[in-house]
């Protein structure tokens, strides 16, 4: 049996009783004035909380920001629950899952204060990269070894590269391009991409 490999939590210990306030705040006031503009003060006063409870939680904005993007980013990898459709096809298009052109646009917003942030923080690059690419590329792994143990897909392929390709796409496309990640583009990633790197050609019949 295929077992989802586990990753390491980040962040540190602590409690967590008004921190999805102070996350989902983050976001807002990120996306609003980027971040350059971004303060702590401004977050706390959008969760309503005091600036001592945000500060004791994050040593820094950028650690604040880093935080809020990995649960932005997590929002819709129900690691527990992945689909199980009995195709790679089947299990990739069930995991896209619909955003409001409101959400997308916001995410864009997200995404050019984060190339603000990197510019000024570049030893956060790794850290970005393991919230941003890294748990989309553990859910594609999962999938591509389940689809190698039922024989849909040779057992030589390159998992760990192909697990990439997707999340990597994506990620660029609204971190260097600033553009919305629709259904349409997903779909063309799976069947233009990495069905084909795999050996498997996408039925013309399939709607999504």
């Amino acid at each position: 049996m295929t077992q989802l490999d586990t990753a390491p939590k980040l962040g540190r210990k602590r409690d967590l009783t008004r921190d999805p306030e102070i996350l989902e705040a983050t976001i807002d006031v990120l996306a609003e004035t980027g971040f350059d503009g971004m303060t702590i003060d401004m977050v706390a006063a959008r969760a309503k909380a005091g600036k001592a409870t945000v500060y004791r939680r994050w040593a820094s904005k950028a650690d604040l920001v880093i935080d809020a993007v990995g649960c932005m980013k997590n929002a819709d990898l129900d690691f527990d629950h992945l689909p199980d459709t009995g195709s790679l096809r089947g299990d990739l298009v069930a995991m896209i899952k619909p955003h409001s052109i409101d959400d997308a646009q916001k995410k864009v917003h997200v995404m050019a204060g984060i190339v603000s942030m990197i510019s000024k923080h570049p030893e956060l690059t790794d850290s970005l990269y393991a919230i941003m690419v890294e748990p989309r590329a553990r859910v594609n792994r999962f999938f591509l070894n389940r689809a190698i143990e039922r024989g849909e897909v040779p057992a030589d392929i390159d998992v760990d590269m192909l697990s990439m390709v997707s999340a990597s796409m994506v990620t660029y496309r609204t971190l260097m391009l600033r553009k919305t990640v629709d259904r349409a583009f997903l779909i063309s990633i799976i069947d233009g991409v990495l069905l084909p790197a795999v050996g498997i050609r996408a039925s013309a019949a399939s709607t999504d």
